[in-house]
């Protein structure tokens, strides 16, 4: 119990007030004692409850007096002969006590002064005299009243004995005196020239800051040496106190300074709770003890956990390592290791969730169908690992989301693009400062489930550098007969995540690593045609962007027609993103009209477009095409869909160069160097002058020559072009190639076909030719997107011109290609 030896110098601001140190402690020699302490205590006595005091013998105490029956007590008393009984309530909350809140022995006091109070109370100073026990209780009206008789203390130590508990009891109350900053030091002159046995233990026991029932206890106590004994006990741990609080003051300010006293003061404060076994920190792991206890955790991780708190109560909290181990801790306690979302395993449930939030991507819905019948058959399998590859603005990214809406789980979902570092997958050592697990560790916990769908966005854009490569970590996470043992740097448990969906996303599947693309299912998200365009804003994009620039459904209309115009005349894209944000430059300047009054609804045509958004950005690619021989048309893929690449060639005279400008790849010089020999050793069949080759320079270009080109695919395009410029005949018009070419005349099949499709569909093409071997890429394609478009295929190179180049020529190719015998000898002399 805390304790604290306290003095009372003074009691309250009076001009009768004591005037010093020694007038409050009266200095008794044992015969003033003795006849203080043994005098006669009246039959009968006026008492007074005190409410947290106990008054001993000849301790003078300042007492204040408020309620109407010790007022009327003190005044009786003080205008007879000042002397009264003071007893001490047994509960010091009851306001009015009765008899039986009261306790039966009490101390005789005499009333030395009364002094009225500002606020009508008053204060009284009393000293104690001899201690009685109450009889019975005569009255309580209009004060308490009682017969009582002596009850006096048996002094059962003399001599030596008796000298020594003395000497022992000074000595360790002025040891208190001295190591305690709020005791004066007045009070150990004044311990020491106590004279009475009796008297010193009264007035200790009055000084004590111990409960009340114990003050009550030293009074009612008989002998002298049992009341001595339980005096030293509370003296003796009251040093105790003080000496500990010395040591932790010593230790504590050995690591502080004057500008860290708030510091100091919560170190103390915490040292004092470790010492008494009531520290917050305590309290901390308890909380997690009882967590561990209620969480179903797997056996290796509940072992982990528990060694690790175990640890945690051993380290002090100032201590760097109490952070990083509670950290670690709340992580495990954390994550779901053994919830789940219940699969809601409705098929007509998921295709009608698909089907409200994308138009198309049948292949996509197809395949998410089919696991969840699996799934629904089987109740328990690996999650695939999904890739969706295919241009910007397809619906990737909302596709996860349907996904994970029609199989009611969580989804989360975190860009890859740009990571360089192999900790965002795998996480940091604990070692570090800041260590934090991967991000698929942090999405498992954010999801608070077991089996979430978690889409991996960008990732063909992840780099690498000196920090490791995260396209590697990735390896185990996206292996689903591996990642049910997945090991993260900061846990250092295995978890199971073969539970978890995983949706990658890709604009581009050059940049993945082989392995890591080996890893997961390639589903290719190929752009929209028009046709479906228009059904994607009639459906998705109008109604949401009427809704978020405040119009109404009756306020605004767009036909068929203003959509197709859009798309035609506004955008060039694969998917719909600017479609999207020219829609809502129509909603906002229908918008602007309503909300100025202008009008209350308009319907949108065609004509009304260039209103809105202003002159047309894009033209068919048809009017661009040129005339004159030496032009012609590929198609091409890039990470953003299909286009179409114009090829011009053209020649002056010279000595047989060849120039190639537009920031052209290795392989497409290539392709043009192949071109140009297969077309000079069939140059007879073909109809081509063999001075064209020796004396003519070869110019090939590919325009917008800022952006760089390369691939295979354009060897048909590139031989289609020389030879045009080589036999003066124009390639048609509404005709685009694509496929790869050998030394043979063999055509190769290339990739991204539907792309390429979709570009010659966009750019107003009649027919495309494809490799022989590209058919089967062709039947994949919806009849709806191919539409009117031609398709015809090409096994080998010999049919090919006939196919394309127009059958008159433009100049006689023989007589275009003459040069001079002077030409000819300037450029033999120039070659030796």
């Amino acid at each position: 119990m805390r304790t604290r030896f306290s003095l009372i110098n003074k009691f309250d601001e009076n001009e009768d007030q004591f005037d010093d140190f020694e007038q409050a402690i009266p200095l008794l020699s044992e015969e003033e004692e003795r006849a203080l302490t043994e005098s006669a205590v009246p039959e009968s006595l006026p008492i007074l409850p005190l409410k947290n005091t106990v008054l001993f013998p000849g301790v003078v105490v300042p007492i204040t007096v408020g309620r109407d029956r010790s007022l009327a007590l003190v005044k009786e008393a003080y205008a007879g002969d000042r002397i009264i009984g003071v007893v001490t309530q047994k509960d010091m909350d009851v306001e009015e006590p009765t008899y039986d809140d009261l306790h039966t022995v009490g101390t005789v006091a005499q009333i030395l002064k009364l002094i009225k109070m500002p606020d009508g109370s008053r204060s009284v100073v009393i000293q104690g005299k001899s201690i009685f026990k109450v009889k019975e209780f005569t009255q309580d009206q209009p004060y308490f009243r009682a017969n009582t008789e002596a009850s006096p203390k048996e002094m059962d130590i003399q001599g030596i004995e008796l000298s020594a508990s003395i000497r022992n009891v000074k000595e360790t109350a002025v040891d208190i005196i001295n190591k305690s900053p709020n005791i004066p030091t007045e009070a150990a002159v004044a311990v020491n020239n106590i004279n009475s046995p009796v008297f010193l233990l009264n007035f200790i026991a009055s000084n004590l800051n111990v409960d009340i029932e114990d003050k009550q206890d030293l009074l009612e106590t008989v002998t002298f040496s049992e009341n001595l004994e339980k005096i030293m006990e509370f003296l003796e741990e009251e040093l105790q106190l003080l000496n500990m609080s010395e040591k932790i003051r010593t230790k504590v300010k050995s690591d502080i300074d004057d500008q860290q006293r708030e510091f100091y003061l919560r170190q103390q404060m915490k040292a004092i709770q470790e010492e008494l076994g009531e520290d917050a920190e305590q309290q901390e792991v308890e909380k997690l003890r009882t967590k561990l206890k209620e969480k179903k955790l797997p056996e290796h991780a509940k072992e982990v956990a528990e060694k690790e708190l175990q640890r945690l109560e051993m380290t002090p909290n100032a201590s760097p390592n109490y952070g990083i181990i509670h950290s670690y801790v709340e992580w495990i306690l954390d994550l779901p290791w053994d919830e789940y979302s219940e699969d809601k395993l409705d098929l007509e449930f998921a295709r009608t969730v698909l089907d409200e939030d994308h138009y198309g991507l049948e292949k996509v819905k197809k395949r998410i169908i089919e696991y969840l019948a699996v799934l629904k058959l089987k109740e328990d399998m690996k999650a695939p690992i999904l890739c969706f590859y295919g241009p910007p603005g397809v619906g990737k990214t909302s596709l996860g989301k349907s996904i994970a809406r029609a199989l009611n789980r969580e989804f989360e979902r975190f860009s890859l693009g740009g990571i360089r570092d192999e900790a965002e997958i795998r996480g940091h050592r604990r070692t570090y400062i800041g260590a934090l697990p991967g991000r698929i560790i942090r999405s498992m916990k954010k999801a608070g489930k077991g089996n979430p769908v978690i889409m991996l966005d960008e990732i063909d854009k992840v780099g690498s550098d000196y920090r490791g490569d995260p396209t590697s970590a990735l390896l185990e996470v996206l292996d689903p007969e591996q990642n049910d043992t997945f090991s993260d740097n900061y846990l250092e448990l295995e978890y199971d995540l073969s539970k978890v969906l995983f949706i990658a996303t890709a604009n581009s599947l050059d940049t993945i690593p082989a392995p890591l693309r080996d890893r997961m299912e390639i589903i290719n998200i190929s752009g929209y045609t028009l046709e479906e365009k228009t059904q994607i804003a009639r459906k998705y994009l109008i109604p949401k962007q009427i809704k978020e620039n405040g119009l109404k459904e009756d306020q605004i209309s767009l036909d068929d027609e203003s959509i197709e115009k859009i798309v035609d005349e506004y955008t060039r894209e694969s998917g719909v993103r600017n479609l999207d944000r020219q829609i809502a430059a129509v909603c906002r300047g229908v918008a602007a009209k309503v909300a100025s009054g202008e009008l209350e609804m308009h319907d949108v045509k065609a004509e009304d477009i260039q209103e809105f958004l202003g002159k047309q950005k894009y033209f068919s690619d048809v009017a661009e095409r040129t005339t004159v021989p030496g032009v012609a048309t590929g198609l091409a893929w890039t990470p953003f869909g299909g286009d179409i690449l114009f090829i011009e060639a053209s020649v002056s005279k010279g000595s047989g160069k060849l120039n190639i400008t537009g920031q052209l790849g290795d392989v497409m010089k290539e392709s043009a160097m192949l071109a140009i020999s297969y077309l000079k050793a069939h140059a007879e069949d073909i109809g081509i002058p063999q001075d064209a080759f020796k004396y003519w320079d070869l110019h090939i270009h590919v325009p917008a020559g800022a952006v760089p080109k390369d691939g295979p695919s354009a060897g048909v395009s590139l031989m289609s072009a020389i030879a045009s410029i080589f036999t003066q005949r124009k390639v048609k018009g509404n005709i685009a190639l694509t496929g790869e070419i050998t030394l043979r005349g063999l055509v190769l099949p290339v990739g991204g076909i539907k792309e390429k499709v979709l570009a010659a569909k966009r750019a107003g093409i009649k027919k495309v030719l494809l490799p022989q071997k590209n058919e089967k890429d062709v039947a994949e394609i919806e009849d709806d997107v191919i539409g009117d478009l031609k398709v015809q295929y090409l096994e080998r190179m010999d049919s090919l011109l006939d196919i394309i180049l127009e059958k008159d020529a433009v100049r006689d190719a023989s007589e275009f290609f003459k040069v001079s015998e002077e030409h000819k000898s300037s450029v033999k002399k120039k070659k030796k």
